[in-house]
């Protein structure tokens, strides 16, 4: 099993839509690494950190499964989409999704700036300095970590 953390903008898609629907796509992807990483690292049966980003408190929410291995992105096809790529062919599609499972809110937001306060998650890469990919891989110590800080705070 291999552990992420998935950023979403809570007035796009956030947990509560998550755990309203159960199971979704998680599509709009469009940066080549982030892609890479669904179609060579994700699978069916990885946990990821559902976090709020673009946010008053931008943190850690919730956790989900990954539920489906990677597969095309539909949106990328459709002109009426917003994250519509008219240089991606069906054929051969640039873009691709899985699907996430709700799992559960956590205890509490774990918010960006006590993760980043952290000396445990110091080479986590939300928390380097530059880095804006919206998919990231979590260690499993990381994950370990982040959920012993659920009850605290």
């Amino acid at each position: 099993m291999a552990y992420w953390l998935m950023k979403s903008e809570p007035d796009a898609f956030s947990i509560d839509d998550l755990k309203r629907v159960g199971t979704e796509p998680w599509d709009g992807i469009r940066n080549y690494q982030v892609r890479n990483m669904i179609r060579d690292e994700m699978k069916p049966g990885d946990r990821a950190f559902f976090y709020h980003s673009n946010t008053k408190v931008p943190g850690i929410v919730g956790i989900m499964d990954i539920v489906s291995e990677a597969r095309p992105d539909p949106t990328a096809f459709d002109p009426d989409e917003k994250y519509y790529d008219p240089k991606s062919d069906p054929d051969k599609p640039r873009w691709l999704l899985v699907d996430v499972k709700y799992v559960r809110h956590t205890q509490r937001v774990i918010p960006l700036t006590e993760l980043k306060a952290d000396p445990a998650l110091e080479e986590m890469p939300l928390v380097r300095r530059g880095n804006r990919l919206s998919i990231m891989p979590v260690t499993e110590d990381q994950w370990e970590h982040i959920l012993s800080l659920e009850d605290q705070g």
